[in-house]
């Protein structure tokens, strides 16, 4: 079942799982496979993430919406070596003088906790009535008693990612039904670990998991927001991708066949009450473009290892702990020594979209065009080596390209240049023909 476009938008309730009960540590986790050789030592890596945030600074934690994001503009290094190291980009663009003005509403936060709510009521018994009815028909109904809740509570991110995969894999081994709420998962991003904590995941009698994804925003005549769905999908694929492993070492202790299902559970609120109504969403291609652009992120160390010596990202907050007493110019040199790969779609996913955007100006950046244009132009990078193309004939330009005519995107710019001047040449108002008299 997929869920088409809605006719009527709604207010944008996009929410993510409630945050970790504590921040992450730059450790390295005992799920995160080892580094390959060559790789800095786990100390080495920790201190310098360290030195990046400044002395006494905790990392900030990156979460499933945050990785999705990074995933769709993987070429950004900048914001690569800003999530790994867990550094907070909204409080550094609000110090660099441009903060994001995008956010979450109050009221939304409290209406998709008080939903979420209401659908794991009684044990989960309304979740798993709709996990049935879209996931496994013709199928016998879980019974209360018979759905197993186990407890993930755990000191820490990794104490709780540890406990998770002990209770899935104790799950899978009873074969039996189980709905385990807000399990901690861990991924691996540009060789930092992530924690991500879905809204839940159900375990099938047959081996098989399933993520569950909870939003506020509604489901009208089965229909939905179609962007909503396609960033709540986005979202789950990092949760189907961070299960995978933790199936993996399932599978080879309790010798049970384990597989993680590329169809998540999407539960939303029914027309325009606050009963809950679900879809089951393919989430396929996306889990394969977030596993494919992840895998193409460097790694934070090796974006580390270029920068200038005593570069820090340190905002030197005063007592309070909110005012930073750092000169917005030193923070702006230590975030421009960190290539961008900037693009209008940034502004709903990052917070120093505004300050990206700004300097892609000053540099007169085809970039902030968009990506479209971008891969339009070709060789041409700046605004100026375009308006040189333009003109065939013009004068010489130091920013002029050194494509031939016979460049595509120069024979296109050309074309409209003239389709242009052609255009402005015509009068803009006939005036009223001879043989016709004037309006009176």
């Amino acid at each position: 079942m997929s869920v088409p476009d809605a006719r009527l938008p709604r207010v944008n309730a996009f929410r993510d799982s409630r945050p970790a009960s504590a921040a992450p540590s730059a450790g390295r986790p005992t799920a995160t496979p080892s580094p390959p050789p060559g790789d800095l030592a786990p100390g080495v890596r920790r201190g310098r993430l360290t030195e990046l945030r400044g002395p006494g600074v905790r990392p900030r934690s990156l979460d499933a919406r945050a990785l999705a994001a990074l995933a769709a503009n993987p070429g950004c290094r900048r914001r690569a070596l800003l999530d790994g190291a867990g550094i907070d980009k909204g409080a550094l663009a609000q110090a660099l003088g441009s903060p994001a003005a995008y956010g979450q509403s109050q009221f939304a936060i409290v209406r998709g906790n008080a939903f979420e709510s209401r659908v794991k009521a009684d044990g989960g018994t309304e979740l798993l009535r709709l996990l049935h009815e879209r996931l496994a028909p013709g199928t016998p109904p879980p019974a209360p008693e018979e759905v197993a809740t186990p407890d993930l509570s755990a000191a820490g991110p990794e104490g709780r990612a540890a406990r998770t995969a002990l209770a899935l894999r104790e799950a899978t081994a009873a074969g039996g039904w189980a709905l385990l709420d807000h399990p901690m998962l861990v991924v691996e991003v540009a060789g930092s670990p992530a924690y991500v904590e879905p809204d839940a995941v159900v375990v099938h009698p047959d081996g098989s998991w399933t993520v569950v994804e909870i939003k506020s925003f509604p489901m009208i005549d089965g229909s939905a927001d179609a962007a909503k769905v396609g960033a709540a999908a986005r979202q789950a694929a990092v949760y189907v991708l961070a299960l995978e492993p933790v199936a993996g070492h399932t599978g080879a202790h309790t010798g049970r066949p384990v597989r993680v299902r590329d169809r998540v559970l999407l539960v939303c609120p029914k027309d325009f009450s606050n009963l809950p109504t679900a879809a089951a969403v393919d989430v396929r291609k996306q889990l394969a473009t977030t596993r494919r652009q992840l895998a193409r992120l460097t790694r934070v160390e090796e974006i580390a290892a270029a920068l200038p010596d005593g570069t820090t990202f340190d905002l030197r907050l005063a007592d309070d702990g909110k005012t930073p007493t750092r000169r917005p110019e030193e923070l702006a040199e230590a975030v421009e020594a960190v290539d961008a790969a900037y693009a209008p779609e940034c502004l709903a996913a990052c917070e120093l979209a505004f300050h990206c955007r700004k300097r892609s100006r000053e540099d007169g950046a085809v970039e902030a065009l968009g990506r479209g244009v971008r891969g339009e132009l070709g060789g041409l990078h700046t605004i100026e080596e375009v308006l040189a193309a333009a003109v065939p004939d013009g004068p010489e330009s130091p920013e002029a390209p050194d494509d031939g005519p016979d460049d595509p995107a120069v024979v296109a710019l050309r074309r409209a240049a003239a389709l242009r001047a052609e255009a402005l040449a015509r009068p803009t108002v006939p005036g009223p023909r001879a043989e016709e008299p004037g309006c009176r």
